[in-house]
């Protein structure tokens, strides 16, 4: 596994991809702290980290887009699957790679709550900890964006997909806001869900009987409930989006409260994904 760190984090460096993550994410933070906090003198920088989250929607496919798609394009993936390395320590080593890429500007940021310390009072812990909260919002973000470049092998077709994704969860819970609240309305917004899931799995197994045969159990249990227990749909599906949506849960540590159920989530979003992408790297070594 090491030598797959070794050699993906090199490759970032290597190329531009790296660069253009590190100098934009930096980038952006610097214009929104010196709009926010010395312009308007707001001392809050841990709004500017809040604001800064829509960055990733660019990046995140920047950095992942080749991860696993160029190496299926240039067949050196078949090099992968014949090393003496299980498929998680081979996507354990590029996950961890990217995440050192993102963590090089986290080190950056964390001396700008220090540099505005000296100018007026701000609220360091909830800074620092609106910062890791960040980070973890960005390796959730990164693992989403692995596992689409897994299931493909055009570049730009992962770094479009990834996008699309991403603008979709950053757009949960606006969306859902505009869906009824009635049981009709979220058990539409249910079933579409399920279809996507069905679509994802039918990607990591290539089994459409597998995948047919899911979507057919879950809608049989949605439809089961909202025959029998409609009000349980009533505003279920907008509940659910504000639950579980990977932008909005950073607001939480930026009102100052350290939420620990949001790491948990964070973590769980990531080893989810990243369980995703070795699942489908497994179907397709030993299809």
């Amino acid at each position: 596994m090491t030598a797959i760190y070794k050699r993906e984090l090199k490759s970032y460096f290597t190329g531009i991809s790296g660069y253009i993550f590190i100098a934009f994410l930096l980038l952006m933070v610097g214009i929104y702290a010196a709009v926010i906090n010395f312009h308007y003198t707001q001392p809050n920088f841990e709004s500017v980290l809040g604001s800064v989250g829509l960055v990733f929607l660019l990046i995140v496919p920047i950095l992942t887009m080749r991860t696993f798609a160029e190496e299926r394009r240039q067949k050196t993936d078949q090099l992968l699957y014949a090393l003496p390395l299980s498929m998680a320590e081979i996507v354990f080593g590029k996950y961890l790679a990217m995440l050192t890429v993102l963590l090089i500007p986290t080190a950056v940021i964390c001396v700008y709550p220090v540099v505005l310390s000296f100018y007026g009072s701000i609220d360091l812990l909830t800074c620092y900890s609106t910062l890791f909260a960040f980070f973890l919002m960005g390796s959730a973000l990164l693992a989403v964006g692995m596992f689409i470049s897994s299931t493909t092998d055009n570049q730009i077709v992962a770094a479009v997909v990834s996008f699309a994704v991403l603008l979709l969860l950053y757009l949960m819970t606006q969306l859902a806001s505009f869906l009824p609240v009635s049981a009709a309305g979220s058990l539409m917004a249910f079933a579409v869900v399920i279809l996507l899931a069905g679509l994802i799995l039918y990607l990591m197994t290539r089994h459409a009987l597998l995948a047919s045969a899911v979507i057919i159990l879950l809608m049989a249990a949605l439809y089961s409930v909202y025959l029998l227990e409609p009000t349980l749909l009533e505003g279920a599906f907008q509940t659910a989006a504000l639950q579980l949506s990977v932008f909005d849960r950073l607001y939480t540590f930026i009102d100052g409260i350290f939420d620990l159920s949001g790491v948990v989530y964070y973590l769980s979003f990531a080893g989810v994904f990243v369980f995703f992408t070795i699942q489908s790297l497994e179907k397709r070594r030993w299809s």
